[in-house]
């Protein structure tokens, strides 16, 4: 309601909203090209990439333990937190046929960039498709127990809608089937 002797006027008020909404709409617009740009340009920016990890590497027989955020799984955990604990892969043979086998199935992922790659240690950063998120993802082979750890962590956000549990457990099923 506005009052006779209002010191607003009602002039003021409408070019205050057309102001408003001129604002919200450059934003909108801002924030849609940049997300056009990232999603079909060429080379995306990484807008949503995140920096890499400082603590990555396979160490005293673990990989570093995720954060409270449930965007993560990893092998070398206590297998009660059933929120990032994922079973590592088990193989039997050769510990050198089912590396290889790994090593094959990550690169030939979408989205996967192997950086670093060892006899016993494998790290590959995995881009989203569209907004470019990032996740860290790392494997140990232990050949006298016949397994590969496993560590998947997603670098930005709280949830991963279950993304890094899937992409393991999707490398586990193309190992055991090859």
């Amino acid at each position: 309601m506005i009052l006779r002797n209002s010191p607003v006027k009602l002039g003021d008020m409408k070019t205050f909203f057309k102001r408003l909404v001129l604002g919200l709409l450059t934003l909108i617009v801002a924030a849609s090209l940049l997300i056009a740009i990232e999603y079909f340009g060429a080379q995306p920016m990484g807008l949503f990439s995140g920096s890499r990890p400082t603590d990555l590497g396979f160490k005293n027989g673990a990989f570093a333990k995720p954060s409270w955020k449930p965007n993560a799984v990893s092998s070398t955990i206590d297998k009660a937190d059933e929120t990032h604990y994922i079973a590592p892969i088990h193989f039997s043979g050769d510990a050198a046929s089912s590396w290889s086998k790994l090593t094959a199935a990550v690169k030939a992922q979408t989205g996967a960039r192997v950086i670093a790659e060892q006899a016993d240690y494998l790290y590959a950063e995995f881009k989203s498709a569209g907004m470019g998120f990032v996740d860290d993802v790392e494997f140990a082979l232990d050949a006298k127990a016949d397994v590969i750890h496993m560590r998947s962590a997603s670098r930005l956000g709280v949830r991963d809608l279950g993304v890094n549990r899937r992409r393991v457990e999707i490398l586990r099923s193309q190992i055991a089937a090859k």
